[in-house]
């Protein structure tokens, strides 16, 4: 029996406004994003913060009808922080489902596997707000990265601190792709800005054996100490190097989760912390991102909502503004990113050229008394 028999059988019934919602959603289709990730493990804390921040905001989109009647459905998988697993499971999803987006993987190990995989560029389809700064992901295909790059993180800081009369400085990494970028621009920096560093230490990646590093940085004494380093580490770091009496002011790279880390060491240990700010703090309410980010946030009361999710809202919301310009597929939704520039509530992200990151702002924060983050 043909569908315009069906339909005309259907319409002698059934009354019309449920028939209507019926033929709706017979003929919708969800647009399937993916996020392939760490949700377990020392990373696990932030690939759920930005599942849950990516979720806040197709949540509120779909809430509104969706995009042209569509549903947008994220779909998350754990590849436990290993490149090998998020190659793997970035190609079988290519194959099975076809999404129109790949949203919010995590590390630079795991982007980079992907990118010179290049199952992505092959099936020209987005990973949009991939959680790396480091330079291998400029002009990389397929690949949109929705915040300054590590080398610009460092390069702010490091001018700041040589204005300062800072020249002392101390060097914690992790010892995998990103901490040998963020080593790498530190180096060209410190030259530039007449910085010493008068330590490096590594540690072993998706670990949390700091304990080298925080002796290292004891017996050098720098005046201060960068945090190359992801939550969880950072975290440790922090911890055993005050109790040990270190009194270096501590700066961390933006990745690391300033609200993990406050709830973990409290405002006493926490205290003075300071971090770079890629993208606007919860605090900027005369930007109208963040106002709707803090009202949907308050209405969501999701637990792994914290201060990384920001990146996952920032990249679900460029990820709608290309669907909304007909991104029905991964080529389509590739085409409707490329090239782009998106005014999301002041935060702009400008994709028209291949040689820089969607975003270079930078700025830095601390945590001062009590835990108020101070700007």
């Amino acid at each position: 029996m043909s569908f315009s028999i069906v339909t005309m059988a259907l319409r002698r019934a059934l009354p019309a406004v449920f028939l209507a919602t019926l033929l709706n959603s017979a003929s919708a289709k969800d647009l399937l994003v993916v996020q392939v990730a760490p949700l377990s493990g020392p990373q696990g804390v932030t690939g759920k913060a930005v599942q849950a921040g990516a979720k806040l905001y197709f949540d509120h989109i779909n809430a509104q009808g969706g995009i042209g009647g569509n549903q947008i459905r994220l779909l998350s998988r754990d590849d436990e922080n290993k490149p090998e697993e998020t190659v793997r499971l970035v190609k079988e999803s290519l194959a099975n489902e076809q999404p129109v987006a790949f949203l919010g993987s995590v590390g630079t190990n795991n982007i980079e596997a992907l990118i010179r995989d290049g199952s992505l560029a092959r099936a020209n389809t987005p990973l949009i707000g991939p959680l790396s700064g480091a330079s291998s992901m400029i002009g990389a295909p397929a690949t949109y990265v929705v915040k300054a790059t590590y080398r610009d993180e460092v390069e702010s800081l490091f001018k700041q601190l040589g204005q300062t009369g800072q020249s002392k400085v101390g060097l914690v990494y992790q010892d995998d792709g990103m901490g040998k970028d963020v080593l790498n621009s530190a180096d060209n920096a410190s030259s530039k800005y007449s910085i010493q560093l008068v330590a490096r230490a590594g540690y072993e990646r998706n670990t949390l054996k700091v304990e080298n590093a925080v002796d290292s940085m004891i017996k050098a004494a720098p005046q201060s100490i960068f945090l190359g380093a992801t939550t969880a580490a950072a975290i440790e770091f922090v911890r055993q190097y005050r109790q040990k009496g270190g009194v270096a002011t501590i700066y961390g790279l933006s990745i690391i989760d300033t609200q993990q880390l406050l709830a973990k060491l409290g405002p006493a240990l926490a205290r003075g912390y300071a971090f770079s700010v890629v993208m606007p703090l919860e605090s900027k309410t005369t930007l109208p991102l963040i106002r709707e980010y803090v009202r949907l946030k308050e209405s969501a009361k999701d637990a792994n909502l914290t201060a990384r999710s920001i990146e996952g809202f920032i990249a679900a919301k460029a990820l709608v503004n290309a669907l909304k310009q007909g991104g029905a597929s991964g080529p389509a939704t590739a085409k409707a990113l490329s090239g782009s520039k998106f005014d999301l509530g002041g935060y702009t992200l400008d994709f028209t050229s291949s040689k820089r990151t969607g975003s270079t702002f930078v700025d830095f924060a601390m945590i001062g008394d009590n835990g108020r983050i101070v700007q």
